[in-house]
């Protein structure tokens, strides 16, 4: 079985869709099985993790932005690919990082996440996106 779902980011940061993929899994004939999420794109990621505490999100983006700066950074000089702006190559570099899909079991029609765990979109870009996560749950 297999969708999509569209993820609209206003700009860097980390977007919940957890309910919308625990939709998909309750309302699918598959009880147990395996849940891969993939998404489209090469300058955003895809995580898991902790949904309580606002400041665990706060803390990603900050380590993010002192890890890999905007091409403008004087420590940045090196990059070449800048056509499409200054947080476009470290866009890619956080990506390639992180994650790009995720998989995840799943038990009585439910993903298998821990207590405080969510399913996020990592965007990595300054504008807004469209994002694409294709979803396939297998047997």
């Amino acid at each position: 079985m297999q969708t999509s779902f569209t993820i609209r980011t206003s700009g860097p940061g980390i977007y919940d869709f957890t309910d919308q993929v625990l939709h998909f899994v309750s309302n699918s004939a598959i009880e147990t099985g395996l849940l891969t999420l993939f998404v489209r794109h090469t300058s955003c990621s895809l995580l898991i993790q902790e949904n309580a505490d606002p400041d665990v999100k706060r803390d990603l983006d900050s380590f993010f932005a002192r890890l890999v700066p905007r091409a403008d950074d004087p420590t940045m000089s090196y990059l070449l690919h800048r056509q499409e702006g200054n947080d476009d190559m470290p866009a890619h570099i956080k990506a390639a990082l992180t994650q790009t899909s995720l998989s995840i079991p799943v038990a009585r029609a439910r993903p298998l996440l821990g207590t405080w765990q969510g399913i996020y979109l990592y965007e990595h870009r300054d504008q807004p996106h469209t994002r694409e996560v294709v979803t396939h749950l297998s047997p």
